[in-house]
C-alpha cells in the first residue's frame, strides 16, 4: 500500500492539471477553515502555498513549480487590466494632485526609516539603499483581489489605485539607480551602469505597447454586441502582449494597466470589457496567492540574524508605509476617511519587490562575485529580508487592507 502511494505521489505531483485542481481544492478548504477566524481569503491561499511548499512537504515539486509561473503572469495580466479601468480622465484631472503629493511622501518617510534603522543595525550604505528602495513598493494584486472581493467603488478606491499605480512605477526607476549605486560601490564592469536609461525605457515601451493593445482591443469589440466575441477577442490581445512584454523585458503589470486606462477612456462601452473578464478572476487570484506561498522557503525563518534583520525591515516599512500616506492626505486635506485608512492598505509587498529580488539573483554582478565572498553574502542575507518581509506582509496585508478599504469606503454604514 505504502509502495502504490508513493508512485501515485511520485507519478500524479508531476502532472499540472492534478497539481492545479489540487491547489484549488486545498485553497478552498483552507479558505472556509480562514473564515470562521475571520482571515481574509488571501491569507487563507497563501498559507496553503506554504503547507505544500516543496521545501516541507514535496508535494509539489520545483520543477512544476516553476511551470506554475503562467498562472502568475495570467494573474498580472487581468489584475492590471482591472486596475488600468479605473482611472479615466476625469478622476485623474480632479485628483492627480493629491495622488502625487501622498506618493512623494509615503515614499520619502517609507525610504527615510527603512534607511536609517537598516543603518543603526550596521549595513553597508549601498545595500540598505537597494532594501529601502523595495520597501516603497507595494503588490497591487492584494488591493484588487480585496476590491473585487468588496465590490467596492468610489472616491476611496481611486486613490488607492492611484496611489499604488504611481508609487509602484517610481520605485522601478528609482531601483534601476540603486543598482547601479551598488554596482559602482563594487567596483564591477557589468551593464549595470545602463539600468536607469534601462528603467526609464522599460515604463516607455510598456506605455506604448499598453496604449497600442487597448486601441486593438477598442477597434475589434467597440461595435460589438456579442459576449463571447468581446471575450476572445481581449484575452487573446491581453495574452499576446503580456506575453511579449515578458520576452523583452517590459512591465506586464504597466503595460496592462496602460491598456485598460486606454479602453476606459475610449468608450464607456469599452467597460462590457472588464465585466466579463470579472468572473473568470477568482479561481485564477487564488492560484496566485497559493502559488504566492509555495514560493517562500520557511527555512529562512531559522536564520537568527537574517530574522532580526528583516522584522527591522518589516516594522520600520510598516510604520513608513502608514506614516508617509497619512501626512501626504493631512497637507493635501483629503478627507479623514482616506487619511486614516489609506495607509493601511500599502502593506502589501510580493510583485514589484519579488521581481527586484530576481533581478539581483539573475544579474550579472552577481555572479561575478565570489561564492563565500562578503558582498555574495551580503546579498543573500538582503534577499532573504526581502522574502521574509513579503511572506509577513502577505498574511497581514490583506487583513488590512479589507479592513481599511470597509473603513475607508464607509461600507459599514
Amino acid at each position: 500500500m505504502i509502495e502504490i502511494a508513493e508512485y501515485m505521489r511520485e507519478n500524479l505531483t508531476h502532472n499540472i492539471l492534478f497539481t492545479i485542481g489540487f491547489l484549488l481544492f486545498t485553497g478552498y478548504f483552507l479558505g472556509k477553515l480562514a473564515a470562521l477566524i475571520k482571515l481574509p481569503e488571501i491569507s487563507s491561499y497563501i498559507i496553503a502555498g506554504v503547507a505544500v511548499n516543496s521545501f516541507t512537504t514535496g508535494i509539489i515539486s520545483i520543477e512544476m513549480n516553476e511551470s506554475l509561473h503562467i498562472i502568475t503572469e495570467v494573474a498580472i495580466g487581468l489584475l492590471a487590466l482591472s486596475i488600468g479601468s479605473e482611472f479615466s480622465l476625469k478622476k485623474m484631472r480632479r485628483m492627480g494632485k493629491h495622488i502625487i503629493l501622498i506618493t512623494v511622501f509615503q515614499f520619502i518617510v517609507t525610504f527615510s526609516l527603512v534607511t536609517g534603522a537598516l543603518l543603526i543595525f550596521d549595513m553597508q550604505l549601498p545595500f540598505t539603499i537597494i532594501l529601502a528602495v523595495t520597501a516603497c513598493a507595494t503588490a497591487p494584486v492584494v488591493i484588487v483581489a480585496e476590491v473585487h472581493h468588496l465590490r467596492a467603488y468610489g472616491k476611496f478606491v481611486d486613490y488607492l489605485f492611484g496611489t499604488v499605480v504611481l508609487v509602484d512605477a517610481f520605485c522601478v526607476i528609482l531601483f534601476g539607480m540603486a543598482f547601479t549605486l551598488v554596482t559602482n560601490y563594487l567596483d564591477i564592469s557589468s551593464p549595470g551602469s545602463f539600468m536607469i536609461l534601462a528603467s526609464f525605457s522599460e515604463i516607455a515601451l510598456s506605455i506604448l505597447t499598453g496604449l497600442i493593445s487597448g486601441i486593438i482591443i477598442h477597434t475589434f469589440t467597440g461595435k460589438s454586441n456579442n459576449e463571447h466575441e468581446i471575450l476572445i477577442i481581449t484575452l487573446s490581445i491581453v495574452f499576446i502582449t503580456t506575453g511579449i512584454s515578458l520576452v523583452f523585458h517590459f512591465s506586464p503589470l504597466l503595460l496592462n494597466i496602460t491598456t485598460g486606462t486606454t479602453l476606459a477612456n475610449l468608450s464607456s462601452r469599452n467597460h462590457r470589457v472588464f465585466k466579463l473578464i470579472e468572473p473568470l478572476t477568482p479561481p485564477v487570484y487564488a492560484l496566485f496567492f497559493i502559488i504566492a506561498g509555495i514560493e517562500i522557503d520557511p527555512g529562512v525563518f531559522f536564520k537568527l540574524g537574517i530574522l532580526m534583520l528583516a522584522l527591522v525591515y518589516f516594522a520600520s516599512r510598516f510604520f513608513g508605509k502608514y506614516a508617509g500616506v497619512w501626512i501626504g492626505c493631512h497637507i493635501g486635506r483629503t478627507e479623514t476617511s482616506i487619511r486614516d485608512y489609506l495607509g493601511l492598505c500599502m502593506m502589501s509587498q510580493a510583485g514589484i519587490a519579488l521581481g527586484f529580488v530576481l533581478l539581483i539573483q539573475t544579474s550579472p554582478m552577481l555572479a561575478r562575485l565570489t561564492e563565500g565572498s562578503p558582498e555574495k553574502i551580503l546579498f543573500n542575507n538582503m534577499m532573504n529580508i526581502v522574502l521574509i518581509s513579503i511572506f509577513l506582509n502577505e498574511l497581514i496585508g490583506p487583513v488590512l487592507s479589507r479592513f481599511a478599504i470597509i473603513k475607508g469606503n464607509r461600507m459599514e454604514e
